[in-house]
Protein backbone atom coordinates (compact mmCIF):
# COMPACT_ATOMS: atom_id res chain seq x y z
CA UNK A 1 0.00 0.00 0.00
CA UNK A 2 1.33 3.49 -1.11
CA UNK A 3 2.13 6.09 1.86
CA UNK A 4 0.66 9.06 1.92
CA UNK A 5 1.94 12.49 3.96
CA UNK A 6 0.37 15.76 4.63
CA UNK A 7 1.42 19.23 4.50
CA UNK A 8 -0.52 22.10 5.95
CA UNK A 9 -0.73 25.91 5.83
CA UNK A 10 -2.10 27.19 8.49
CA UNK A 11 -2.95 31.23 9.59
CA UNK A 12 -1.32 32.96 12.97
CA UNK A 13 -4.40 35.04 14.11
CA UNK A 14 -4.69 37.55 16.68
CA UNK A 15 -7.72 36.47 19.33
CA UNK A 16 -8.80 39.77 20.25
CA UNK A 17 -9.63 41.02 16.57
CA UNK A 18 -8.75 37.65 14.19
CA UNK A 19 -6.47 39.67 12.07
CA UNK A 20 -3.58 37.82 10.60
CA UNK A 21 -0.50 38.52 13.56
CA UNK A 22 3.24 38.07 12.36
CA UNK A 23 4.77 36.41 14.93
CA UNK A 24 5.93 32.76 12.71
CA UNK A 25 9.22 33.34 13.89
CA UNK A 26 8.70 32.39 17.56
CA UNK A 27 6.91 29.47 16.86
CA UNK A 28 9.51 28.15 14.45
CA UNK A 29 12.06 28.78 17.32
CA UNK A 30 10.06 27.33 19.72
CA UNK A 31 9.59 23.85 17.91
CA UNK A 32 13.18 23.45 16.89
CA UNK A 33 14.30 24.37 21.03
CA UNK A 34 11.68 21.32 22.13
CA UNK A 35 12.84 17.90 22.72
CA UNK A 36 12.03 15.64 19.78
CA UNK A 37 11.79 12.75 22.52
CA UNK A 38 8.58 14.64 23.74
CA UNK A 39 6.27 13.24 20.74
CA UNK A 40 4.91 9.80 21.20
CA UNK A 41 6.43 7.24 19.41
CA UNK A 42 4.24 6.80 15.85
CA UNK A 43 4.47 10.74 15.25
CA UNK A 44 7.31 11.81 13.00
CA UNK A 45 7.00 15.32 11.28
CA UNK A 46 8.10 19.08 11.26
CA UNK A 47 6.47 22.83 11.99
CA UNK A 48 8.59 25.24 9.94
CA UNK A 49 7.81 28.67 9.01
CA UNK A 50 6.35 30.11 5.28
CA UNK A 51 6.43 32.77 2.52
CA UNK A 52 4.84 35.30 5.02
CA UNK A 53 5.43 35.58 8.81
CA UNK A 54 1.65 35.33 9.65
CA UNK A 55 1.52 31.45 8.26
CA UNK A 56 3.14 28.53 9.65
CA UNK A 57 2.80 25.31 7.93
CA UNK A 58 3.25 21.78 9.65
CA UNK A 59 4.26 18.18 7.81
CA UNK A 60 3.52 14.76 8.62
CA UNK A 61 5.51 11.53 8.30
CA UNK A 62 4.95 9.30 5.11
CA UNK A 63 1.60 7.08 6.69
CA UNK A 64 -0.03 3.95 5.24
CA UNK A 65 -3.04 3.54 7.88
CA UNK A 66 -5.76 6.86 7.64
CA UNK A 67 -5.90 6.52 11.55
CA UNK A 68 -2.11 7.06 12.21
CA UNK A 69 -2.38 9.63 9.64
CA UNK A 70 -5.46 11.52 11.36
CA UNK A 71 -3.00 10.73 14.32
CA UNK A 72 -0.12 13.04 13.02
CA UNK A 73 -2.21 16.03 11.41
CA UNK A 74 -3.93 16.32 15.43
CA UNK A 75 -0.30 16.37 16.81
CA UNK A 76 0.93 18.11 14.38
CA UNK A 77 -2.40 20.97 15.20
CA UNK A 78 -1.26 20.89 18.53
CA UNK A 79 2.06 21.89 18.39
CA UNK A 80 1.18 24.60 16.55
CA UNK A 81 -1.64 25.69 18.76
CA UNK A 82 0.62 25.61 21.76
CA UNK A 83 3.38 27.06 20.08
CA UNK A 84 1.10 29.67 19.13
CA UNK A 85 -0.69 30.62 22.37
CA UNK A 86 3.13 30.96 23.67
CA UNK A 87 3.54 33.47 21.38
CA UNK A 88 0.46 35.23 22.75
CA UNK A 89 -1.96 34.27 19.40
CA UNK A 90 -3.61 31.15 17.78
CA UNK A 91 -3.57 28.94 15.19
CA UNK A 92 -6.84 28.59 12.04
CA UNK A 93 -6.69 25.83 9.45
CA UNK A 94 -8.77 28.74 7.16
CA UNK A 95 -7.39 29.29 3.43
CA UNK A 96 -7.57 33.48 3.31
CA UNK A 97 -7.74 35.60 6.21
CA UNK A 98 -11.10 37.07 6.16
CA UNK A 99 -10.02 40.13 7.59
CA UNK A 100 -8.15 42.60 6.46
CA UNK A 101 -4.35 41.73 6.63
CA UNK A 102 -0.66 43.02 5.67
CA UNK A 103 1.37 40.30 5.51
CA UNK A 104 4.96 40.81 6.79
CA UNK A 105 8.00 38.66 5.10
CA UNK A 106 9.57 35.98 6.85
CA UNK A 107 13.58 36.31 6.83
CA UNK A 108 16.00 34.42 4.33
CA UNK A 109 17.47 34.73 1.18
CA UNK A 110 14.67 32.80 -0.87
CA UNK A 111 12.17 34.68 0.27
CA UNK A 112 13.92 38.06 -0.34
CA UNK A 113 14.64 36.48 -3.72
CA UNK A 114 10.79 35.76 -4.47
CA UNK A 115 9.74 39.67 -2.84
CA UNK A 116 12.29 41.27 -5.27
CA UNK A 117 10.73 39.01 -8.38
CA UNK A 118 7.52 39.35 -7.54
CA UNK A 119 6.63 42.80 -5.75
CA UNK A 120 3.14 43.40 -5.40
CA UNK A 121 2.39 39.71 -6.01
CA UNK A 122 4.77 38.21 -3.06
CA UNK A 123 3.80 40.78 -0.89
CA UNK A 124 0.13 40.65 -1.01
CA UNK A 125 0.39 36.90 -1.29
CA UNK A 126 -1.45 34.90 2.04
CA UNK A 127 -3.67 31.79 1.34
CA UNK A 128 -3.03 28.35 2.78
CA UNK A 129 -2.79 24.74 1.24
CA UNK A 130 -2.99 21.36 1.61
CA UNK A 131 -0.45 19.90 0.19
CA UNK A 132 -0.51 15.32 -0.30
CA UNK A 133 2.14 13.51 -1.11
CA UNK A 134 1.53 9.56 -2.00
CA UNK A 135 4.62 7.68 -3.08
CA UNK A 136 5.30 6.37 -6.44
CA UNK A 137 7.95 3.75 -7.54
CA UNK A 138 9.89 5.94 -10.43
CA UNK A 139 9.24 8.93 -12.55
CA UNK A 140 8.01 6.92 -15.00
CA UNK A 141 5.17 5.79 -12.83
CA UNK A 142 5.39 8.98 -11.80
CA UNK A 143 4.29 11.67 -14.50
CA UNK A 144 2.40 8.72 -15.50
CA UNK A 145 -0.25 9.45 -12.75
CA UNK A 146 0.44 13.21 -12.88
CA UNK A 147 -1.02 12.76 -16.81
CA UNK A 148 -3.90 10.85 -15.20
CA UNK A 149 -5.05 12.80 -12.42
CA UNK A 150 -4.96 15.91 -13.93
CA UNK A 151 -8.64 16.10 -14.68
CA UNK A 152 -10.10 15.31 -11.33
CA UNK A 153 -8.10 17.64 -9.14
CA UNK A 154 -10.77 20.15 -9.21
CA UNK A 155 -13.17 18.14 -7.67
CA UNK A 156 -10.84 17.64 -4.50
CA UNK A 157 -10.72 21.33 -5.09
CA UNK A 158 -14.08 21.71 -4.49
CA UNK A 159 -14.66 19.65 -1.37
CA UNK A 160 -12.25 21.28 0.19
CA UNK A 161 -13.01 24.70 -0.75
CA UNK A 162 -12.20 26.67 2.68
CA UNK A 163 -11.45 30.37 1.58
CA UNK A 164 -14.51 32.30 1.16
CA UNK A 165 -13.84 35.70 2.46
CA UNK A 166 -10.69 37.47 1.91
CA UNK A 167 -9.86 41.54 2.98
CA UNK A 168 -13.19 41.36 5.16
CA UNK A 169 -15.66 40.83 2.27
CA UNK A 170 -17.07 38.47 1.14
CA UNK A 171 -15.08 37.16 -2.05
CA UNK A 172 -17.63 35.37 -3.73
CA UNK A 173 -15.94 32.49 -4.46
CA UNK A 174 -15.75 29.37 -2.52
CA UNK A 175 -12.14 29.00 -2.88
CA UNK A 176 -10.48 32.63 -3.11
CA UNK A 177 -7.13 30.72 -2.19
CA UNK A 178 -7.22 29.21 -5.94
CA UNK A 179 -7.87 32.71 -7.90
CA UNK A 180 -4.74 34.07 -5.96
CA UNK A 181 -2.88 31.25 -6.57
CA UNK A 182 -3.52 31.28 -10.18
CA UNK A 183 -1.64 34.84 -10.43
CA UNK A 184 1.45 33.08 -9.69
CA UNK A 185 3.33 32.34 -13.52
CA UNK A 186 4.01 28.64 -12.50
CA UNK A 187 0.31 27.36 -11.34
CA UNK A 188 -2.55 25.46 -12.17
CA UNK A 189 -2.82 22.51 -14.45
CA UNK A 190 -0.13 21.02 -16.44
CA UNK A 191 -0.60 20.07 -20.56
CA UNK A 192 0.54 15.79 -20.89
CA UNK A 193 4.06 14.88 -20.68
CA UNK A 194 4.04 11.60 -21.59
CA UNK A 195 7.36 10.70 -20.30
CA UNK A 196 9.79 11.82 -17.49
CA UNK A 197 12.00 12.99 -20.29
CA UNK A 198 9.53 15.57 -21.31
CA UNK A 199 8.23 16.31 -17.97
CA UNK A 200 12.13 17.13 -16.33
CA UNK A 201 12.94 19.11 -20.01
CA UNK A 202 10.08 21.36 -19.17
CA UNK A 203 11.59 21.65 -15.18
CA UNK A 204 14.50 22.49 -16.28
CA UNK A 205 13.37 25.30 -19.22
CA UNK A 206 11.41 26.63 -16.71
CA UNK A 207 13.76 27.37 -14.17
CA UNK A 208 16.04 28.76 -16.76
CA UNK A 209 14.06 31.56 -17.99
CA UNK A 210 14.96 33.39 -14.59
CA UNK A 211 11.20 33.69 -13.76
CA UNK A 212 11.43 30.72 -11.15
CA UNK A 213 14.12 30.72 -8.60
CA UNK A 214 14.21 27.01 -8.64
CA UNK A 215 11.97 23.55 -9.17
CA UNK A 216 10.66 24.55 -5.98
CA UNK A 217 8.54 27.22 -7.37
CA UNK A 218 6.94 25.47 -9.48
CA UNK A 219 3.43 25.18 -8.45
CA UNK A 220 1.45 23.61 -10.71
CA UNK A 221 -1.50 21.04 -9.35
CA UNK A 222 0.12 17.95 -9.61
CA UNK A 223 4.17 17.80 -9.67
CA UNK A 224 6.79 15.24 -8.91
CA UNK A 225 8.26 16.77 -5.85
CA UNK A 226 11.78 17.63 -5.89
CA UNK A 227 12.49 16.52 -2.31
CA UNK A 228 10.77 12.78 -2.06
CA UNK A 229 9.51 10.09 -4.18
CA UNK A 230 6.44 11.02 -4.54
CA UNK A 231 3.64 12.64 -6.54
CA UNK A 232 2.16 15.63 -4.66
CA UNK A 233 -1.44 17.02 -5.56
CA UNK A 234 -1.42 20.76 -4.30
CA UNK A 235 -4.68 22.07 -5.47
CA UNK A 236 -6.59 21.85 -2.10
CA UNK A 237 -7.74 24.39 0.23
CA UNK A 238 -6.31 24.13 4.26
CA UNK A 239 -9.71 22.41 5.55
CA UNK A 240 -10.23 23.16 8.82
CA UNK A 241 -11.78 19.45 10.38
CA UNK A 242 -9.22 17.10 10.83
CA UNK A 243 -11.73 15.03 8.64
CA UNK A 244 -11.89 16.82 5.97
CA UNK A 245 -8.10 16.69 5.61
CA UNK A 246 -7.61 12.67 5.61
CA UNK A 247 -10.75 12.51 3.12
CA UNK A 248 -8.46 14.44 1.00
CA UNK A 249 -5.58 12.44 1.43
CA UNK A 250 -7.49 8.81 1.03
CA UNK A 251 -8.95 10.69 -2.51
CA UNK A 252 -5.36 11.55 -3.41
CA UNK A 253 -4.09 8.15 -2.33
CA UNK A 254 -7.10 6.67 -4.38
CA UNK A 255 -6.43 8.56 -7.18
CA UNK A 256 -2.75 7.99 -7.77
CA UNK A 257 -3.45 4.08 -7.70
CA UNK A 258 -5.74 4.05 -9.88
CA UNK A 259 -3.81 6.44 -12.34
CA UNK A 260 -0.55 4.00 -11.80
CA UNK A 261 -2.70 1.28 -12.33
CA UNK A 262 -3.94 2.41 -15.29
CA UNK A 263 -0.61 3.45 -16.89
CA UNK A 264 0.60 0.11 -16.14
CA UNK A 265 -2.18 -1.02 -18.04
CA UNK A 266 -1.58 1.08 -20.83
CA UNK A 267 -4.48 3.10 -20.82
CA UNK A 268 -4.53 6.20 -22.69
CA UNK A 269 -4.30 9.44 -20.33
CA UNK A 270 -7.82 11.63 -21.10
CA UNK A 271 -6.83 13.89 -23.77
CA UNK A 272 -8.09 17.14 -21.86
CA UNK A 273 -6.57 20.13 -22.80
CA UNK A 274 -5.35 22.19 -20.02
CA UNK A 275 -7.20 25.24 -20.95
CA UNK A 276 -10.76 23.56 -20.09
CA UNK A 277 -9.55 22.03 -16.94
CA UNK A 278 -8.50 25.52 -15.66
CA UNK A 279 -11.65 26.01 -16.26
CA UNK A 280 -13.29 23.61 -14.77
CA UNK A 281 -11.11 25.04 -11.77
CA UNK A 282 -12.42 28.09 -11.78
CA UNK A 283 -15.60 26.45 -11.47
CA UNK A 284 -15.11 24.58 -8.90
CA UNK A 285 -13.49 27.84 -7.02
CA UNK A 286 -16.24 30.16 -7.51
CA UNK A 287 -18.94 27.51 -6.72
CA UNK A 288 -17.48 23.95 -4.51
CA UNK A 289 -20.19 22.24 -4.64
CA UNK A 290 -23.31 24.60 -4.45
CA UNK A 291 -23.59 24.84 -8.08
CA UNK A 292 -22.89 22.40 -11.51
CA UNK A 293 -18.85 21.38 -11.60
CA UNK A 294 -17.80 20.53 -14.97
CA UNK A 295 -17.19 17.00 -15.54
CA UNK A 296 -13.66 15.83 -15.62
CA UNK A 297 -13.86 13.92 -19.23
CA UNK A 298 -16.29 15.72 -21.32
CA UNK A 299 -15.98 19.71 -19.82
CA UNK A 300 -19.75 20.05 -19.93
CA UNK A 301 -21.76 20.85 -16.68
CA UNK A 302 -22.88 18.60 -14.10
CA UNK A 303 -24.61 18.41 -10.74
CA UNK A 304 -21.68 18.45 -8.18
CA UNK A 305 -22.56 15.19 -6.18
CA UNK A 306 -22.85 13.08 -9.60
CA UNK A 307 -19.38 14.58 -10.20
CA UNK A 308 -18.41 13.71 -6.56
CA UNK A 309 -20.20 10.20 -7.11
CA UNK A 310 -18.18 9.72 -10.26
CA UNK A 311 -14.88 10.05 -8.88
CA UNK A 312 -15.99 8.29 -5.85
CA UNK A 313 -16.41 5.48 -8.66
CA UNK A 314 -13.59 5.93 -10.46
CA UNK A 315 -11.04 4.94 -7.21
CA UNK A 316 -13.38 2.34 -5.34
CA UNK A 317 -11.40 -0.20 -5.88
CA UNK A 318 -8.43 1.30 -4.79
CA UNK A 319 -10.02 2.74 -1.59
CA UNK A 320 -11.54 -0.91 -1.07
CA UNK A 321 -8.18 -2.37 -1.55
CA UNK A 322 -6.47 -0.30 0.99
CA UNK A 323 -9.32 -0.32 3.41
CA UNK A 324 -10.24 2.90 2.92
CA UNK A 325 -13.87 3.13 1.80
CA UNK A 326 -15.99 3.35 5.06
CA UNK A 327 -14.17 6.29 5.74
CA UNK A 328 -14.32 8.15 2.66
CA UNK A 329 -17.81 7.11 2.59
CA UNK A 330 -18.65 8.67 5.77
CA UNK A 331 -16.75 12.06 5.50
CA UNK A 332 -18.13 12.70 2.57
CA UNK A 333 -21.55 11.88 3.89
CA UNK A 334 -20.62 14.79 6.56
CA UNK A 335 -19.89 17.78 3.47
CA UNK A 336 -23.10 16.58 1.65
CA UNK A 337 -25.17 17.36 5.40
CA UNK A 338 -23.64 19.85 6.79
CA UNK A 339 -21.23 21.48 3.68
CA UNK A 340 -17.34 22.47 2.86
CA UNK A 341 -15.49 24.56 5.05
CA UNK A 342 -16.45 27.71 2.84
CA UNK A 343 -20.31 26.92 3.64
CA UNK A 344 -19.65 26.47 7.13
CA UNK A 345 -17.56 29.91 7.24
CA UNK A 346 -20.39 31.86 5.90
CA UNK A 347 -22.90 29.89 7.87
CA UNK A 348 -20.85 31.68 11.22
CA UNK A 349 -21.11 34.58 9.55
CA UNK A 350 -24.99 34.47 8.78
CA UNK A 351 -25.70 33.70 12.50
CA UNK A 352 -23.54 36.17 14.21
CA UNK A 353 -22.48 39.11 11.99
CA UNK A 354 -18.73 39.30 12.55
CA UNK A 355 -15.92 38.07 10.64
CA UNK A 356 -13.74 38.08 13.76
CA UNK A 357 -16.49 34.78 15.14
CA UNK A 358 -15.17 33.12 11.59
CA UNK A 359 -12.08 33.22 12.81
CA UNK A 360 -12.89 32.00 16.22
CA UNK A 361 -14.67 28.65 15.39
CA UNK A 362 -11.83 27.92 12.99
CA UNK A 363 -9.34 28.65 15.75
CA UNK A 364 -11.55 26.00 18.11
CA UNK A 365 -11.89 24.16 15.15
CA UNK A 366 -8.33 23.50 14.61
CA UNK A 367 -7.81 22.84 18.07
CA UNK A 368 -9.99 19.98 18.42
CA UNK A 369 -12.04 21.85 20.82
CA UNK A 370 -15.01 21.32 18.54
Amino acid sequence: MRTVGVEEEMLLVDMQDGRAQSVQGQLVLRSALQDPGMAPAVVEGALEGELQREQVETQTAPSRDLAELEEQVRYWRGEAAEAARAAHCRVAAIATSPLPSGPSPAAGERYAWIREHYQLLARQHLSCGLHVHVAIDSDEEGVGVVDRVRVWLPVLLALSANSPFAHGEDAGFQSWRNQMMTRWPSSGPTDLFGSPEVYHALVQDMTATGVLLDKGMIYSDARLSHHYPTVELRTADVCTRVEDTVLIAALSRALVETAAAKWAAGTPAPQVPSTLIRLASFQASRHGLKEDLLDPLTSRPRPAWEVVDDLLVWVRPALESAGDLPRVESALGVIRQDGTGADLQRLTLERTGQLVDVVAQAVRVTAGQE
